[in-house]
């Protein structure tokens, strides 16, 4: 059984393994040992910490196989997008340039450079590998919604809007016809040079170098506006999963590859809004017929599995022996359930 839970210092080998596999570069998931090990002690040292409020905090979760052990994906939630330098996106806009005299009114589609996502909760560093996303669509729901739960039992931890940035098209060599047609005519750098340099978008050289002023879409490439706000293939089923909660893209794109940048609310997310905690007991499951989330109300020790329920659960979950086994709980314990919406048919 596949469940989710907090990444811990002893996954560092399996972390660099999915690191090496990933197809577009992930801040979170860098393939360097050190700085995975700095991200997986952010993590603990954020879960163990008494938090009031959001801050620099960031949570890792990863997917892992109960049976072998192995770790199949990786996610993460930074608390506060760019705690301390602004977080930079692109917003789309419309221009109107427009002349009484030659009755000529043109609206044209502009990106103006923004840093509205500063102090938002960001949803980031997505990864199932390819073989679990070809057997189950369940894993990547899984994985990506798990945080929604940790975050709707946590509150005081992340903020009221949240946000994810998605990987845009890249080629098989890792080039962004985006990146071409604008950062690199400013940077002068490589595209995945500049993906790890940027550090999360988190960096003042980039208030430095990129346009202050509107940049005119029709002005860019056919290559480069064809790929604005369309996710790289590898990102389908996290873009799927956003989609499903009730995140929405087309108002900002990303500043590097242009790829979809989808806000919402946490409070009126699917797994918040549908979601309960329920009291929960051990015993054989029968009629179960839609998938739901079910997670413990934990902190350092949460997980979180999907179980087969019925479309309106009972007021008392019953639960298999190995969920509770799974979800380290006590006949009575409380639970966190949520149905998983947005699957294909």
């Amino acid at each position: 059984m596949l469940f989710v839970r907090p990444g811990k210092p002893s996954d560092l080998e399996e972390l660099e393994r999915m690191a090496r596999e990933t197809g577009p570069v992930l801040h979170s998931l860098p393939p360097d040992h050190q700085r995975l090990a700095q991200h997986v002690q952010h993590s603990t040292d954020s879960l163990e910490s008494e938090i009031e409020y959001p801050g620099e905090e960031t949570y890792l979760f990863v997917l892992e196989d109960s049976v072998t052990g192995r770790l199949h994906g990786t996610a993460s939630i930074v608390a506060m997008a760019g705690f301390s330098e602004p977080f930079y996106v692109f917003r789309n806009e419309v221009v109107v340039h427009a002349s009484r005299a030659l009755k000529v009114n043109h609206r044209v589609h502009a990106l103006v450079l923004s840093h509205e996502m500063t102090g938002r909760t960001r949803l980031t560093g997505f990864y199932v590998d390819h073989a679990t996303q070809r057997h189950s669509a369940l894993a990547a729901h899984l994985l990506s919604r798990a945080r929604i739960l940790f975050a709707a039992q946590h509150r005081e931890r992340f903020t009221h809007e949240i946000f994810a940035v998605l990987p845009g098209i890249t080629d098989a060599q890792g080039h962004s016809p985006f990146w071409e047609g604008v950062g690199y005519k400013f940077f002068k750098r490589d595209f995945k040079q500049m993906e790890i340099e940027s550090g999360g978008r988190s960096r003042t050289f980039i208030a430095e170098m990129m346009p202050v002023d509107p940049l005119y879409v029709p002005l860019l490439s056919e290559d480069a506006q064809r790929v604005m706000g369309e996710p790289h293939t590898d990102a389908l089923p996290n873009y799927e999963c956003h989609l499903a909660e009730g995140l929405e893209p087309d108002k900002f794109v990303d500043i590097f590859d242009a790829g979809p940048v989808l806000t919402g609310v946490l409070d009126v997310c699917q797994s918040v809004r549908l979601g309960s905690v329920r009291h929960a007991t051990r015993g054989k499951l029968e009629g179960g017929n839609m998938p739901w989330l079910v997670s413990n109300l934990y902190t350092t020790d949460f997980r979180c599995v999907v179980v087969m329920l019925p479309e309106t659960p009972p007021a008392t979950l019953t639960l298999p022996p190995e969920v509770f086994d799974l979800l380290d709980i006590q006949e009575g314990d409380l639970v966190r359930c949520a149905p998983v919406g947005g699957l294909p048919a």
